[in-house]
């Protein structure tokens, strides 16, 4: 599901994110894209998509029936042809519609010499410029509004990257969060806490130890401040106890996109603390 989907195309979205073209935002997410990507491949000699380069043909794909909607075999053969098409949307798209622009783009990211994360960096760079309050995490135009829960929750996606179990919850927390049609509060903040069982679960190596347990044997093992462990075990109780997030009587909507994302903040803090915490004494 893209960005406008998401967000219904009726949401009010404050700053510079209008669902109007903004042409001087387009022509920066223009040149940064052609700069890192299309570029690389725009040559007056070359007329056929690269072969090899399986995932530019697979954006233009997506970008011919998702935002274009016309039929996949008016994608030009000429490369140069269709990077030439694709500026002429960019320059002319909706805000909302570029955001889905950058989606596609990140799924199907080609196999360049330029990373994946540079293209994210980059990217998140022109929309701070704007003053949006999206930005571009894990492939998805995600609503936050501090560069600091950006941070946090890129770097426990980075530093999970050696633990499946704990990026899996994370990225889930962060999509059922960012669901704007439908928006599931209460898993999201089951998702964020299950990552930080899962990480002190990995740290003790003790699959099924509870969370206090956990906490307990790391506080005396690693030196884990008690203040930092009663905080800890305190939103772990916000989760457990007979009126917290598991108690199957709980209400949908007494939680709000301000719950979620304080939570997935707090927990991936405390999995970025808690990785470079023991990395180097496990």
């Amino acid at each position: 599901m893209r960005f406008s989907e998401k967000e219904g195309h009726k949401v009010l979205i404050p700053l510079n994110d209008n669902l109007d073209t903004n042409l001087e935002f387009n022509l920066d997410i223009w040149n940064m894209s052609y700069g890192l990507v299309f570029s690389l491949y725009r040559d007056p000699l070359l007329s056929d998509f690269p072969t090899t380069i399986t995932g530019l043909k697979s954006f233009f794909i997506s970008f011919y029936i998702e935002a274009l909607i016309e039929p996949i075999d008016q994608i030009p053969t000429d490369i140069n042809k269709a990077i030439k098409k694709l500026k002429k949307y960019m320059l002319q798209a909706k805000t909302n519609e570029i955001y889905d622009l950058l989606e596609i783009l990140s799924d199907t990211f080609p196999d360049i010499r330029n990373s994946y994360q540079s293209f994210e960096d980059e990217i998140n760079k022109v929309l701070e410029k704007h003053a949006s309050i999206y930005r571009l995490i894990n492939k998805s135009i995600t609503p936050i509004t501090s560069e600091h829960e950006i941070q946090s929750i890129e770097e426990a996606l980075q530093n999970s990257n050696p633990y499946s179990g704990v990026q899996q919850h994370l990225k889930q927390a962060l999509s059922l969060m960012s669901d704007r049609q439908n928006p599931d509060y209460r898993n999201s903040i089951k998702e964020s806490i299950c990552a930080v069982e899962s990480i002190c679960k990995i740290i003790i190596s003790d699959k099924k130890a509870t969370l206090g347990q956990a906490l307990k044997i790391i506080e005396n093992k690693f030196g884990l401040h008690p203040a930092l462990k009663s905080s800890l075990s305190q939103l772990y109780g916000y989760s457990s106890d007979g009126d917290g997030i598991r108690h199957a009587m709980l209400e949908e909507s007494n939680l709000n996109y301000i719950d979620a994302k304080f939570m997935l903040v707090a927990c991936t803090n405390f999995i970025n603390y808690l990785i470079e915490k023991t990395k180097d004494q496990n």
